[in-house]
């Protein structure tokens, strides 16, 4: 009876195994078949070229007042305003009648003290002439030559009164000083101008036209140490600047930094910069805002990320990676500058690792995830896992 019943109990501890066991396998076979399905990207070390994006605005390349420098009435305007002009244009005309009196009186004066020189002159050589025969006296000789000298000085006056007199005439014609845009006039014709004070109108040169900006100065040691690289490897190019409006529109042509300030300023901590570039159009107005991209400048062997990869948690930004055994791990990194659609990785990614990009959501650190292969991140092709 004791025997029988043993027998029973055993046959009934091994079905419970062989159920347990079997409930094992098919909860794996379950888990395995619920791992989540994530899309990678395989990451390899490759030359990136920087972009640097600002707040900028725009000035003019060169403004200069426009003002009387003799005073008369002013006669007339030879300009449109608001109009182009040149250097060397006429664009105002001051009454030259009482300034060309005046230089036709120190013509005269000159022709006046010229005629004393001829004078003095004849007496001097005279009287130098008698006292070398030993006719005249030494005195008489003297007087002749400081006679001589009195005039000469005069005549020096009077073509420097000469001089003065046509350039004050000339200054009757106010000319543009360079090319650029005029403004609205100061003062209407017929108005009294006067030569300490009288503004007549101003021009803006706007082509080219200058573009200013400021970076901090970490950005300005990255961008330092980046072209000392470069230029050890002989890859030196000049760093280039492009624009972008308001509404995303880039402007077609592109400038050059011309300036960068030896200085941080100290109220905001920057330094400030400038770049000059061609507006042949008069698209760019000075005090315009525009956004400029200063470009120029490549990193070696750069390690870029997906944006989509990259998670933020309570100890920092991190991506999942997946393992050779299929399994997802959490990697903390720290990022350095966007590249486009992509964030260069300073540390916690290596050449060939794999990051996911789709299905991250689902993932947990250390589960398995049934992964797909997604796009190479320096290339077109399909990467593999």
């Amino acid at each position: 009876m004791f025997s029988n019943h043993s027998k029973m109990l055993a046959t009934s501890l091994a079905v419970a195994l062989l159920a347990s066991m079997t409930a094992t396998v098919a909860d794996a076979q379950q888990a395995s078949s619920q791992a989540p399905s994530v899309t990678t990207a395989t990451l390899h070390a490759q030359s990136l070229p920087l972009s640097y994006s600002y707040a900028a605005r725009l000035s003019a390349f060169r403004q200069t007042e426009i003002r009387a420098r003799v005073s008369g009435i002013l006669l007339k305007r030879n300009f449109v305003e608001g109009a182009s002009v040149k250097a060397g244009d006429v664009l105002f005309l001051i009454d030259p009648a009482p300034f060309q009196a005046a230089l036709a009186q120190a013509q005269a004066e000159l022709g006046q003290q010229q005629a004393q020189l001829d004078q003095a002159t004849r007496e001097e050589q005279r009287n130098v002439r008698l006292f070398n025969q030993n006719v005249g006296s030494e005195k008489s000789r003297d007087d002749a030559i400081s006679a001589r000298q009195l005039a000469q000085a005069a005549v020096a006056a009077a073509e420097a009164q000469v001089q003065t007199a046509d350039l004050n005439l000339s200054y009757t014609r106010v000319a543009a000083p360079i090319d650029g845009v005029t403004s609205l006039e100061q003062m209407p014709e017929g108005s009294l101008v006067t030569s300490d004070s009288s503004l007549l109108a101003n021009i803006t040169q706007t082509d080219p036209i200058y573009v200013n900006f400021s970076f901090s100065d970490a950005e300005a040691r990255e961008v330092r140490h980046l072209l000392d690289l470069m230029k050890a490897k002989g890859d030196v190019h000049p760093l280039s600047v492009k624009l972008t409006f308001g509404d995303g529109t880039v402007y077609p042509h592109e400038g050059r930094i011309d300036f960068t300030s030896a200085v941080v300023d100290a109220s905001t901590g920057t330094i400030q910069a400038r770049a000059v570039i061609d507006n042949p159009d008069r698209e760019l107005i000075p005090g315009q805002f525009v956004r400029a991209t200063v470009t120029g400048v490549t990193v070696d062997s750069a390690i870029a990320v997906p944006e989509i990869a990259v998670m933020q948690g309570p100890q920092g930004q991190f991506v999942y990676t997946v393992d050779n055994d299929g399994k997802a791990q959490m990697r903390p990194v720290t990022l350095g500058q966007q590249v486009g659609e992509s964030w260069i990785v300073q540390t916690g990614l290596n050449d060939g690792d794999r990051v996911i990009t789709e299905g991250v959501i689902k993932v947990r650190p250390g589960a398995p995830v049934a992964a797909s292969a997604g796009i190479d991140n320096d290339s077109n092709k399909v990467a593999t896992n």
